[in-house]
């Protein structure tokens, strides 16, 4: 639904309330009409059920209101002493309507200073467990949240098995556009295996089904910061018709909504506005060669020729940090090495058992169907690809049949024009038309394993309505075979030179905390 309509639902649902709530606002000591003006009756509901006024607030949170709304429905039952085990489901399971009955049958009675401590120890469970959610609801949703890192695509700088703090408000927290889901879960309930939210995947039905018109339009909150060349971020990965992003042969494509798309992390190596190409593998942009920060370590494919003997993956991980994966291909007991950074070339090249080190670099020129616009006036490869400009918000550009492979995606399924070619004619919107202003910023994210990364070059620009956060923190980090890595625990994700840890200072600070509270009982039990 679009901000109107949404507007429009907000306002029937205020006068579904005042129906059916507005004798209980009078037996409260209130005014009748004050059930039906919308903001205020919710301010004046908690007064009467004896809750902090902030907790309207909740209720217009995305998520956090689906947990709400029921306790908002059985505090208002027992704040006319229906206090029973069957007012409670019959609370909920009507949806609130249990309040008509409330309203216009029963004979109740508004009990003003009623005890506001659970009746028993389930109840004070359920009440502590269901306010923890919220709190870590709206923390996952606004602030932090946890991401960990599944691939290599970034090996060196992050490493598979390392547990992130995404900051969502660097760049500003997104709303959530999926109003209807599980909180702090993604696309998918753990161990159950099904979907976590409310929509309709069917690609045929995604303007149809009533369930899709729940989504909320984009919103962002403001950021502090804007996307730099080279930061790390967290976003959906933008052509995501994927239910299981480890199987790519799928029964059929599932249309998803933005903010339950797979979540990804890459390094962005061009912003809004940028000229980017990749020569040999290499990033230039606007004509220079994109510089990295010290942290960063590309890596690239290479074929080994052994003198003798096989490699020991334990010994070179040990050795030269070679972490990716490697394998001979020929008969010739020639190797081939997914990824191999500069630095580790350099010392392995002088391996007693290395006869000779080839990059493994495509052709200019040589097309990969593989690889965006999927065009076949476009001979791009992983190596080879480029120039093209990332769009710029409220930038116009030129648009014509030879370039129009490169913005149609983003013209027709990001930015919702409707696009069609008629012999050399390009209409938008039902227009011929032979320009387009851009509504939103690009960027083109990227994996520093350049031959080990499914990136941008697949699928192409990255819309800032689909980015979801920067990195700041590693708190945790564990090999392939499940052992510490002690020296990766508490650090940070950018900034010059070596990480440093911080997990000794933190140890520090958490015992003194457990020491100081333990002095103050002690202490406190003297007096």
């Amino acid at each position: 639904m679009t901000l109107s309509q949404w507007f429009i639902f907000i306002l029937i649902i205020q006068v579904i309330h005042g129906l059916g709530t507005w004798k209980l606002y009078v037996k409260a000591g209130r005014q009748a009409w004050e059930a039906f003006v919308p903001i205020y009756n919710g301010i004046v509901l908690m007064k009467i059920i004896n809750r902090p006024v902030w907790w309207v607030i909740l209720l217009f949170l995305p998520i956090v209101n689906l947990i709400m709304f029921p306790v908002i429905w059985v505090e208002t039952a027992r704040s006319f002493g229906k206090n029973q085990t069957i007012d409670t489901a019959l609370a909920i399971l009507s949806l609130g309507f249990y309040n008509y009955y409330l309203n216009y049958v029963a004979d109740v009675n508004y009990i003003e200073n009623r005890s506001l401590q659970p009746k028993s120890g389930a109840g004070d469970w359920v009440s502590s467990i269901l306010f923890a959610i919220v709190a870590a609801t709206i923390v996952h949703t606004y602030f932090i949240q946890p991401f960990t890192i599944p691939s290599s695509s970034l090996e060196k700088s992050l490493l598979v098995g390392d547990f992130l703090f995404v900051s969502k408000f660097h760049y500003g927290a997104r709303v959530p556009m999926t109003t209807v889901a599980a909180p702090m879960v993604h696309d998918t309930l753990p161990k159950i295996g099904a979907k976590s939210y409310l929509f309709d995947d069917d690609f045929s039905k995604r303007n149809t089904s009533w369930k899709n018109k729940l989504q909320l339009p984009y919103l962002r909150f403001p950021g502090f910061e804007d996307i730099e060349r080279n930061d790390i971020v967290v976003f959906n990965q933008p052509a995501d018709t994927l239910l299981d992003m480890n199987d790519f042969r799928p029964d059929r494509n599932y249309y998803k909504p933005i903010d339950k798309k797979t979540n990804l992390v890459k390094r962005c190596v061009g912003i809004a506005g940028d000229t980017l190409e990749v020569r040999e593998g290499y990033v230039h942009i606007n004509g220079k060669k994109n510089e990295l920060p010290d942290r960063a370590h590309l890596q690239f494919s290479y074929h080994v020729q052994p003198k003798t003997n096989r490699f020991n993956p334990a010994f070179l991980k040990a050795r030269y940090d070679i972490t990716d994966g490697f394998g001979i291909i020929n008969e010739n007991n020639t190797y081939y090495f997914s990824a191999i950074s500069d630095e580790a070339r350099e010392k392995f090249k002088n391996h007693p058992n290395v006869s000779s080190i080839t990059p493994n670099i495509q052709e200019k020129g040589v097309r990969d169907p593989g690889i965006f616009p999927h065009d076949p006036n476009y001979n791009w490869n992983v190596d080879f690809f480029g120039p093209l400009y990332i769009p710029e918000k409220g930038k116009t550009i030129t648009i014509n049949l030879e370039n129009l492979p490169l913005y149609k995606r983003v013209i027709s399924e990001y930015e919702g024009n409707t696009l069609q070619v008629k012999g050399n004619q390009i209409l938008i919107n039902g227009e011929v038309t032979d320009t387009y202003t851009f509504k939103q910023n690009y960027y083109w994210m990227m994996g520093d394993n350049r031959h080990n990364s499914i990136d941008a070059r697949a699928w192409g620009f990255v819309p800032f309505d689909h980015v979801v956060g920067k990195p700041v923190f590693i708190w945790m980090s564990w090999d392939g075979l499940k052992n510490p890595r002690w020296e990766r625990f508490f650090t940070t994700v950018s900034g010059e030179g070596k990480a440093t840890s911080f997990f000794i200072p933190f140890l520090i600070l958490l015992f003194g905390w457990f020491g100081f509270n333990k002095w103050r009982e002690i202490k406190k039990s003297k007096d």
